[in-house]
């Protein structure tokens, strides 16, 4: 991880120093109003009975409240807060807590959310974010479940854990949540409601393609060493941890089935297929060793379209080293869109 931090570090550098340029030369920048406190309405996708019943929501509204953090240049940041549609006994996790990153101007922008790694780590997710944005892409930082300030100092719950069923509800829980978010972006006047993606780096990588399965409008889907067969990886995964929950998973009468019955209704390859009409692109390293040669491809070919596929000589956290170079990648992809990746407004 530490290499991980100081190439975060270098980026978030790197972004000051444009900003303070952008503020010593550009004119004064115009941003589309955004209210503290809005009114949202959900209304489900044109093809919501193609979701996978559990991800499904209900026409509704939902209020959500923003507040601005800072401005510079032709960026503005705001805290934003919005109920989860989940109720959990865990009150700090039933809000969804995210970051919208505005670029200057009317629009119409794209609008992506962007999710978080598995260690929490979000100055990553908001250097995505910040490059995004400055590449005039509307961008939604979203902290999933039981991370941040959804997380209590009195409960242990967290998204990921050693009970399959516990991990299973949270990754639910999240994919409702950013369907939620993907609203929140759809209802800004400067963004493109038929030009959605999601984007996430490895756990937020595994996330975006299950929010897309969820979530009909996102059309284009980024995924950052991200992959499926979740259960089969888990299970087999050496390490003393692994060792540790495979036990107590079996001497409480369970099985490496239902283990895997448990995961597999939140596993991105139980769910590829419903991203063949998607603009997918998958970015994966040959020498993962968090996400394997055979997650990646469980993933690619349930897809079934063969998306593009690009490998990084490195491992899962030697990664990080590429990440100047796949923020261009970024930039490029989710500014860039053909005719057939924008549907018909439902």
């Amino acid at each position: 991880m530490p290499r991980l931090h100081v190439i975060v570090w270098l980026l978030n550098a790197l972004f000051c120093l444009s900003f303070a340029a952008e503020v010593a030369t550009a004119d004064e920048p115009q941003f589309a109003e955004v209210p503290e406190l809005a009114n949202i309405e959900f209304a489900p996708a044109k093809n919501e009975d193609a979701v996978p019943e559990h991800f499904r929501l209900k026409p509704h509204r939902f209020e959500a409240e923003a507040e601005l953090l800072r401005e510079r240049g032709s960026l503005r940041t705001f805290a934003v807060t919005f109920p989860s549609p989940v109720e959990t006994v865990v009150l700090e996790n039933n809000t969804v807590h995210a970051e919208y990153f505005q670029p200057a101007g009317p629009g119409p922008f794209s609008g992506v959310v962007v999710l978080h790694i598995l260690g929490g780590e979000f100055p990553l997710s908001q250097t995505v974010a910040s490059a995004l944005a400055r590449a005039q892409v509307a961008a939604l930082f979203v902290k999933m479940p039981y991370y941040g300030e959804r997380r209590s100092q009195e409960s242990p719950r967290r998204m990921i854990s050693r009970n399959p069923r516990e991990t299973a509800e949270s990754m639910r829980q999240a994919v409702l949540d950013i369907r939620r978010a993907g609203a929140w972006l759809a209802a800004r006047p400067e963004v493109d409601k038929e030009r959605l993606g999601v984007t996430g780096i490895s756990l937020g990588g595994i996330m975006s393609a299950l929010s897309a399965a969820g979530e009909p409008r996102f059309r284009k889907v980024a995924i950052y060493l991200g992959g499926g067969k979740l259960g089969e990886n888990l299970w087999g995964m050496e390490h003393r941890d692994a060792d540790a929950f495979r036990a107590e998973w079996l001497k409480a009468g369970e099985s490496r089935e239902s283990f895997l019955k448990a995961l597999e209704p939140v596993d991105p390859a139980t769910h590829g297929r419903l991203l063949k009409d998607r603009d997918v692109l998958m970015v994966n390293a040959k020498t993962d060793e968090i996400i394997p040669h055979a997650a990646t491809m469980a993933l690619w070919d349930s897809i079934g379209t063969k998306p593009e596929l690009v490998w990084l000589d490195a491992g899962h956290i030697t990664a990080a080293a590429y990440l100047p170079g796949e923020m261009v990648r970024l930039q490029k992809f989710f500014t860039a869109w053909k005719p057939q990746s924008r549907p018909a407004t439902p």
